[in-house]
């Protein structure tokens, strides 16, 4: 199965953070699932790690570089049929990131892993 990762379930799994959900984390786990991340989280991560809100144990590129690599994630760049369907949809939740991953879960499909409950008020499934 493909999956799409929500930011913090991303950032949740690499640091092994109790608030992430036991099917979630074993959802991520499964080496027969192809776990995807968002260049959307990516750069959300980056926003967030260049005004100081969020630390990480080295440089970003560094960092993200070696998570992915060491847990097997491929990015999900944003293509043009994801804008297209990011401009189509009804405002339940108004973040700009997650907005961008319902549209990408959407056109690919998939089910993103998130504990965000707005998520689940589009027709994508959410895995918890």
């Amino acid at each position: 199965m493909r999956l799409l990762l929500d930011t913090h379930s991303f950032l949740w799994y690499i640091e092994d953070d109790d608030r992430l959900s036991q099917t979630a984390e074993q959802t991520i786990s499964d080496i027969d699932n192809e776990v995807l991340l968002s260049i959307g989280s990516l750069w959300e991560i980056a926003i967030k790690y260049g005004i100081g809100k969020l630390s990480l144990p080295c440089a970003f590129g560094e960092f993200i570089s070696e998570q992915l690599l060491v847990n097997k994630m491929e990015v999900l760049h944003i293509s043009l049929p994801h804008l297209t369907t990011y401009t189509e949809l009804p405002f339940h939740h108004r973040d700009p990131f997650d907005r961008l991953l319902i549209a990408q879960a959407m056109v690919e499909n998939i089910p993103v892993v998130s504990r965000d409950s707005p998520l689940q008020e589009y027709s994508i499934d959410v895995i918890w």
